[in-house]
């Protein structure tokens, strides 16, 4: 479904491989471990400095498919199956390892395209060990003994999407066991809550052409304007949260983002949006994943939302496509735990969000029709257009009355159930009145107009300052104005209108 699968699965291997050779004393640490991704001349090139394989070993765990003694409760890959993913995407595969203490490496050769023939070949009746040994050739080289890596190349790539270099960063960017990077302020909280609940999360320094990969996390949220990038809202808290089973075990624990929800977070430039699911610091899936298993109460859900899911629990495990977990009682337990927060924190959140900014709109539109009333009183009226504007005030009072409840009854809400999300939605009104004019400012604004106390002054029309047109031709001239504002958009019709006076004038 996505040829990209190949990074992660190449990845989530020498990962492995880097814990292996921690536990070993090949290395000092995770720190001491690198990934590095090399695209250039139609090649793509992984190598890690971890263990590496022995020579006696190479064929047995490169020649078999899906043959691996990993622990599936434990390793990122458990299947055997990664390593051999890049042969539908290249014309050759080429292994090259050394193991620490022996002075050559071992370097074997797939050759992808041979293979792809026999396989499509239905004249050929050669059985799965014969095809596998007609096209593999294995050589050794002299090596420095202590040298110890894992390299393997792509050679003659045969998909155009996997060298996009731009494409794959984001794609690792999210997908990788990576860190956050440094402009994102809340990581250290992250790592604070990792640290308390004793839950560490797995990270690698992995390179992409000598560039190190970073989760893209910030606290701003954009949208694009003219292929510009414009910010729309920001993150100004993040929240966690943990799932437990029924024995008060941690099955998952995570965060997530509160902002002013303005909007739907855009995918474009944001395509880290919506809360995401990671095991062993891997994602697993992608945005839309929690979409299509309906833990959302509704599917827009998730794209107002950054955050990620750490599932912690050994019976959580990824399916084969890792696009979601394998089906079990835990996987049940899960999901339930995962919908009680959508269904009730976040929907809550975003809808209560959504309710305060329509209610501030609603009052200041009052605001805004009452100040057009007094400039049109000033500059003078079109025909009809002093009794449309009373309309609009009357009807416009009556909606920035029930607003103004609205939010009231918000507050006392909050007031009176201090819950855990009453208490966001306390931080996020807060934020909001910060970007709305509070309803105080809003009511200092406000005049009261009365169409009886000025109906006794003479209306003035803005065909009165044509003194040079008879009462006739004003008259005249106030109808086709009307005609004009009734027929295009307002600054068209108010720009018509004004080229027109200065003409008369």
């Amino acid at each position: 479904e996505d040829a990209r699968f190949i990074f992660r699965e190449y990845i989530q291997n020498s990962a492995d491989q880097i814990d292996k050779a921690v536990e070993l004393g090949i290395l000092k640490n995770n720190k001491e471990g690198k990934i590095n991704i090399k695209i250039e001349n139609n090649e793509i090139i992984f190598e890690d400095n971890a263990t590496g394989i022995s020579s006696n070993e190479v064929y047995n765990i490169l020649g078999n498919i899906a043959l691996s003694d990993k622990d599936r409760t434990k390793n990122k890959g458990f299947r055997g199956i990664g390593r051999l993913g890049g042969l539908g995407y290249c014309n050759k595969l080429q292994f090259e390892t050394t193991y620490k203490g022996e002075p050559h490496k071992t370097i074997m050769i797939w050759d992808a395209k041979s293979l792809q023939k026999m396989l499509f070949d239905k004249n050929i009746k050669h059985d799965a060990s014969e095809i596998v040994e007609s096209v593999i050739e294995l050589k050794k080289e002299n090596e420095d003994a202590e040298k110890h890596y894992f390299k393997v190349r792509m050679i003659d790539v045969n998909n155009e999407y996997l060298l996009n270099k731009e494409n794959i960063r984001e794609y690792l960017s999210m997908v990788a066991p990576v860190p956050y990077q440094t402009q994102f302020i809340f990581k250290s909280e992250i790592y604070n809550k990792s640290n308390e609940l004793k839950r560490n999360i797995d990270e690698y320094y992995i390179y992409l052409n000598t560039d190190q990969i970073y989760k893209p996390y910030t606290t701003h949220i954009y949208e694009t304007d003219n292929k510009q990038k414009k910010c729309i809202d920001e993150i100004f808290e993040i929240k966690f949260f943990n799932l437990n089973d029924d024995s008060n075990d941690l099955i998952a624990w995570g965060w997530y983002g509160l902002s002013r929800f303005e909007k739907q977070i855009p995918s474009i430039p944001n395509y880290y949006r919506g809360i995401r699911l990671r095991k062993g610091n891997i994602q697993i899936g992608n945005e839309q994943t929690l979409v299509n298993k309906r833990i959302h109460r509704e599917d827009r859900g998730n794209h107002y939302f950054f955050g990620e899911i750490f599932c912690t629990h050994p019976e959580l495990i990824p399916n084969s496509r890792r696009d979601y977990y394998n089906e079990n009682d835990t996987l049940k337990i899960f999901e339930s735990k995962l919908k009680e927060l959508f269904h009730g924190t976040l929907y809550h959140l975003y809808h209560k969000a959504n309710d305060i900014k329509n209610a501030y709109k609603k009052m200041s539109k009052l605001d805004e029709i009452q100040k057009e009333y007094h400039e049109k009183k000033v500059k003078g009226f079109l025909e009809g257009e002093k009794e449309e504007l009373f309309q609009k005030i009357e009807t416009a009072k009556k909606e920035a009355d029930n607003a103004q409840k609205t939010i009231q009854k918000i507050e006392k809400d909050i007031v009176n159930n201090s819950d855990d999300k009453n208490k966001s939605l306390q931080v996020i009104l807060k934020k909001i009145e910060q970007t709305q004019k509070t309803s105080a400012d809003i009511e200092a604004d406000i005049i009261n107009i009365n169409i009886n106390d000025d109906s006794a002054d003479k209306v003035k029309y803005r065909t009165d300052n044509l003194s040079t047109l008879t009462k006739q031709e004003r008259k005249f001239l106030s109808k086709i104005f009307s005609i004009i504002k009734n027929t295009l958009v307002p600054q068209q019709a108010e720009e018509l209108i004004q080229k027109i006076e200065e003409e008369l004038k």
